[in-house]
C-alpha cells in the first residue's frame, strides 16, 4: 500500500519489508544501516550480515572488540560525529534503519530516517521476524514473555526464566537483561520460551510499528511505572505510552500490579488478541484471576478451575525470608513472575523449589558486611521508585543518596521517606536538589555532603561518614535514587566500589564478624 509522501522506491522498499517475517525469507541485498555499536548493535549488524543484507553501521564511537569484527563478517563501518546526518549514510540510502536503544526520538538520524520515510525499527523487531531460525519439535518458535516496569525487570526477568527451568522448559532471559535477543534466536539450541526484558526505550521503537513486526506475546507484564528517563522520551506521557507497548498483542496473560492504577490502566487500554486474561498481583487477598498473599502464604488464584473458591500454594514469605527475598517489592516481584510462568503452565511445586536457590544479581539489596553495623549496597536503585522500596525495606538507615538525577523531580521521595532515615550521605552531581528537598522536607534530619570529584576519594568518604551517623550499630543503605554515569562507569562499579570501601574500614571484610553477606548462588 503506498504511503502518502512516499517515493515510489520507499514504497516498493516497504512492501518489500513486509515480506520479511521469517528467518527464511529473502533478504539478501536489503539495503540496512545499523546505529550504534554497542553489544546490541553488533548483534544486530552479525545478524543481517548472516541474512545477506548490506549492511553500513553508524556509529560516533566503536568498541574495539566489536570494530575488528564488522569486517570478518562482511560488515561495513562509517565512525565520527552524529550531531547531524552523515553525507555517507545519505548516500547510502538505506531501506530501513535499525536502531539500538540508546538514541532518544531527539537523535537526529532518528528525526532525519522518520522524516524521510525510511523504516525504523529497533533490535526486538529484528528479532521478533526472525524468530523461526531455530524452531521446537512441533515446528513453532520459542514463545516470548515480555517484562518491563520502572523498577524489578531484572530481578523478575530471572525469576521467571528460573521458575520456567524448573518446570521442565528451555528458558532463556534476554534482551536489556544483557544477552541480545538476536543471540538467544539464533543459539542453535533452541528454546521453549525467551523471557525478553525490555526497556522503555525498545519498547518506544517497537511502538512505532504495529504491523507484521510487531511482536505478539504469550504472556507480558508492566511491573509498575514512575518517574524515569525523562529526559530521553521528553515527558512522562511518553514514557508511560512507551511502557504500555508491552502488552499489545498478548496472546494468552496481561500480568499487572494491582498496587500501581498506571499498569491496571494500559491492559484496559492495550490492543490484545481475543480470549487474552489480565491477571492482577499485590500483597493482600487476591481476587479471582489474581496473585497474593494470604496469612504469609503467596497464592495463585488465577490458573486453577475452581478459582472462585480455591487457591494454589506458591511458596510462604517465611521460606523467601529464608532465602534473603523477602521484602516487599521482592515478593511482588516473585508473584509476577509466579503468574508468567503459570501461564505456560509451571506446576506450583516448581516454582516452590526454583526459589529455594535463587539469589539476587549483586548490588540489589546485597548485605556486603555486618558488623555491628549492616552495610546494604542496593546501587541498583538508579530512581526514586527503586530507592523507595530499599528505604521501606530497611527503615531508620543512614541513607546514601545522589548522583545523576536524569531530570527526575527527588522531592516527593525525600517528603516521603526522608524524615524516617537516620541520617543522609548526599553524593554526585546533582546534589544541589537533593540538599534542598531535605531542608524543605526533613530539616531534623542531619545530612552531610561529599563533594569530592575524584571517583577514587567518593566512596571512602562515604563509608567515613555513614560510620559516624550510624554509630555502633543501625543500617547503612546506599539505595542512590539516581544514575551513576556521573562519577562512576555504571551502578555496578558504583556499588563495588562502596563495598570496597567498607571492607578496607573493616579490615578487609575478615575481622570484627564481617563477611561478605548471601552467597548469589
Amino acid at each position: 500500500m503506498a504511503v502518502e509522501g512516499m517515493t515510489h522506491e520507499q514504497d516498493a522498499a516497504h512492501a518489500r519489508l513486509d515480506t520479511l517475517t521469517s528467518w527464511h525469507a529473502d533478504w539478501k541485498g536489503l539495503r540496512v544501516a545499523v546505529l550504534g555499536l554497542s553489544m546490541t548493535g553488533f548483534s544486530v549488524a552479525d545478524t543481517l550480515a548472516e541474512l545477506g543484507a548490506d549492511v553500513l553501521v553508524v556509529t560516533e564511537s566503536a568498541a574495539e572488540e566489536y570494530a575488528q569484527l564488522l569486517p570478518v563478517i562482511g560488515v561495513r563501518m562509517w565512525e565520527g560525529s552524529l550531531s547531524a546526518v552523515p553525507e555517507e549514510l545519505v548516500a547510502f540510502a538505506p531501506d530501513v534503519v535499525v536502531a539500538s536503544p540508546g538514541f532518544p526520538p531527539s537523535h537526529p538520524v532518528v528525526r532525519w530516517a522518520q522524516e524521510s520515510g525510511i523504516a525504523l525499527w529497533g533490535d526486538i523487531e529484528l528479532a521478533w521476524r526472525v524468530r523461526d531460525k531455530v524452531v521446537r519439535p512441533d515446528g513453532t518458535p520459542a514463545a516470548w514473555v515480555l517484562v518491563t516496569g520502572t523498577n524489578g525487570k531484572t530481578t523478575t526477568t530471572r525469576l521467571t526464566a528460573t521458575m520456567l527451568v524448573a518446570g521442565g522448559l528451555r528458558a532463556a532471559p534476554c534482551g536489556n537483561i544483557g544477552v541480545p535477543v538476536l543471540d538467544a534466536v539464533r543459539d542453535p539450541a533452541g528454546f521453549d520460551a525467551l523471557v525478553v526484558e525490555l526497556s522503555s526505550h525498545q519498547l518506544w521503537y517497537l511502538g512505532l510499528n504495529d504491523g507484521v513486526g510487531a511482536p505478539v506475546p504469550h504472556a507480558s507484564t508492566c511491573l509498575n511505572l514512575a518517574d524515569d528517563h525523562l529526559e530521553w522520551h521528553g515527558s512522562f506521557e511518553a514514557y508511560r505510552d512507551a511502557k504500555a507497548v508491552v502488552y499489545r498483542n498478548t496472546r494468552v496473560a496481561c500480568v499487572y500490579n494491582k498496587s500501581d492504577e498506571a499498569t491496571r490502566l494500559m491492559v484496559e487500554d492495550a490492543d490484545v488478541v481475543e480470549g487474552a486474561r489480565a491477571i492482577g498481583f499485590d500483597l493482600g487477598v487476591p481476587g479471582p484471576s489474581d496473585f497474593g498473599v494470604v496469612d504469609g502464604i503467596l497464592v495463585d488464584r488465577a490458573f486453577l478451575d475452581d478459582r472462585r473458591t480455591s487457591a494454589l500454594e506458591l511458596t510462604t514469605v517465611a521460606d523467601l525470608a529464608e532465602a534473603g527475598l523477602a521484602a516487599p517489592h521482592m515478593v511482588a516481584n516473585i508473584l509476577a513472575a509466579s503468574a508468567l510462568a503459570r501461564s505456560l503452565g509451571v506446576a506450583p511445586a516448581a516454582i516452590r523449589s526454583s526459589l529455594v536457590d535463587f539469589r539476587l544479581d549483586p548490588h540489589r539489596i546485597e548485605v556486603v558486611a555486618a558488623a555491628g553495623v549492616v552495610w546494604v549496597d542496593d546501587s541498583k536503585a538508579t530512581n526514586p521508585h527503586a530507592a523507595a522500596s530499599s528505604l521501606a525495606a530497611y527503615p531508620g538507615a543512614v541513607w546514601v543518596v545522589g548522583g545523576l538525577l536524569k531530570g527526575v523531580d527527588i522531592s516527593d521521595l525525600v517528603a516521603q521517606q526522608g524524615p524516617g532515615v537516620r541520617a543522609a550521605i548526599v553524593i554526585g552531581v546533582d546534589r544541589a536538589p537533593v540538599l534542598d528537598a531535605f531542608a524543605r522536607h526533613a530539616p531534623a534530619v542531619p545530612v552531610f555532603e561529599v563533594d569530592h570529584t575524584d571517583t577514587e576519594d567518593v566512596m571512602a568518604r562515604v563509608v567515613e561518614l555513614a560510620a559516624e551517623a550510624a554509630g555502633a550499630s543501625g543500617t547503612v543503605l546506599l539505595a542512590p535514587a539516581a544514575a551513576s554515569f556521573d562519577q562512576f562507569r555504571s551502578y555496578d562499579d558504583r556499588g563495588e566500589r562502596f563495598a570496597a570501601a567498607v571492607r578496607e574500614r573493616l579490615g578487609k571484610g575478615t575481622e570484627d564478624g564481617a563477611h561478605d553477606g548471601p552467597d548469589r548462588g
